[in-house]
C-alpha cells in the first residue's frame, strides 16, 4: 500500500496470497546500530561494522586517513559508496580516482580501495564472500535457513567486460522516479533522497516484499522502522508488531513477507539507503529508474 505520491505505486501489484498459503516465514529483523556498539574490525586503516542479510552484507567503514581496505580473491562483483570524501579504488593494476557522493562498483579478485583523507566509507558484499559473511556481528543470525529465499544467483556481467565504474550521487530529482538506483551483477542500491525534517505521517508506504530482503542503511538522522507479520496458518509465525528507533549510522535487515514502511524523525537531513541482493526485476523494469541500466543487462 503505498501513498498516491509514491512512485512505487506505479509498479505492477504483487500475486496476492502467495505468502499466506505458506507457513514457517517467521524470522527477526537484523538490526545494527553502529553508534553504540564496537566495530568488527579495529587497525591502523579504521574501524568497520559488519552485518549481514541472506544475500547481501555491509562494512561501514570510518578510515582514518590513507586507510586501505583490501580484497584479496574477492569472489564477485561489490560495492563501494562514499557518501562525502573521495577514494582511490584499484584493481587489475589500474587505480581509478573516485570523487565523494559517489557509488562505484569494483570486479571480483584483487582490489583496494584508499581513503586519501579518511572518513565514511560503506562497502557491499554478497554473501558468497564467506570471510566477510563469518566477520559480521550476527554472523549466527542465518545459521537457520530462509528457505522461502531463492537461491543466490547473479546477473549477467557487465557490457564491455570487468571494471571499475563509478557514478556520481549528483543526481536531480525527477518526477515518476524513485531515488537513485544503481545496480551491479550481485547487487541493488538505492540511495534514497533524503528526508529534510520528519516525514509527513499521512503519506507512508506500508508493503512487504515476498521472497527478498530489504537492507536499509541508515547514514545520517533518525528513523523509526515499523514492521508488522503476516499472519500465516501457523500461530508459530506470528509476532507482535515492532517499531524499531534508530539513529545513524544503523542497518536493518528486514525480512520477507514482513510488512513494512519506515519514518524519518530527525529535525534535520535524514538519509537512508536501500540494499537488495540480487537486484530487483520490478525497479529494473521501470523505464529510467536504475541510473546505470546501460552498462548492466537484466537476465534474459
Amino acid at each position: 500500500m503505498y501513498d498516491k505520491s509514491d512512485p512505487r505505486a506505479s509498479l505492477a501489484a504483487a500475486v496476492s496470497g502467495s505468502v499466506l498459503s505458506q507457513t514457517g516465514l517467521v524470522a527477526e529483523p537484523q538490526a545494527a546500530r553502529f553508534y553504540e556498539t564496537r566495530p568488527q574490525i579495529d587497525d591502523a586503516s579504521g574501524k568497520s561494522w559488519l552485518v549481514r542479510g541472506h544475500n547481501f552484507l555491509v562494512a561501514y567503514g570510518l578510515a582514518e586517513a590513507g586507510g586501505i581496505f583490501a580484497r584479496d580473491g574477492q569472489v564477485d562483483e561489490y560495492c563501494v559508496l562514499l557518501p562525502k570524501g573521495g577514494a582511490e579504488i584499484a584493481w587489475n593494476g589500474k587505480t581509478v580516482a573516485v570523487p565523494g557522493f559517489s557509488i562505484a562498483f569494483v570486479p571480483p579478485g584483487d582490489s583496494t580501495v584508499t581513503l586519501p583523507g579518511g572518513g565514511e566509507v560503506v562497502r557491499i558484499f554478497s554473501t558468497q564472500n564467506a570471510d566477510l559473511a563469518e566477520a559480521c556481528s550476527n554472523a549466527r543470525g542465518y545459521d537457520a535457513p530462509r528457505s522461502h529465499i531463492p537461491a543466490f544467483q547473479p546477473w549477467p556481467e557487465p557490457k564491455g567486460g570487468w571494471k571499475i565504474r563509478a557514478y556520481s550521487l549528483d543526481v536531480p530529482q525527477e518526477a515518476g522516479r524513485f531515488g537513485r538506483i544503481f545496480r551491479c551483477t550481485t547487487l541493488m542500491v538505492n540511495v534514497l533522497d533524503p528526508f529534510e525534517g520528519p516525514r509527513d505521517p499521512s503519506k507512508m508506504s506500508p508493503h512487504h516484499h515476498d521472497d527478498f530482503e530489504q537492507g536499509s542503511l541508515a547514514l545520517s538522522g533518525e528513523f523509526t522502522h515499523y514492521l508488522r507479520w503476516t499472519w500465516t496458518s501457523d500461530m508459530a509465525d506470528w509476532r507482535e508488531d515492532q517499531a524499531l528507533e534508530v539513529g545513524s549510522p544503523s542497518m536493518l535487515v528486514i525480512p520477507p513477507p514482513v510488512i513494512h514502511t519506515t519514518r524519518a524523525t530527525g529535525p534535520g537531513s535524514n538519509l537512508l539507503v536501500d540494499i537488495f541482493s540480487p537486484p530487483r526485476e520490478d525497479f529494473s523494469a521501470k523505464p529510467g529508474w536504475v541510473l546505470n541500466a546501460e552498462d548492466y543487462p537484466m537476465p534474459v
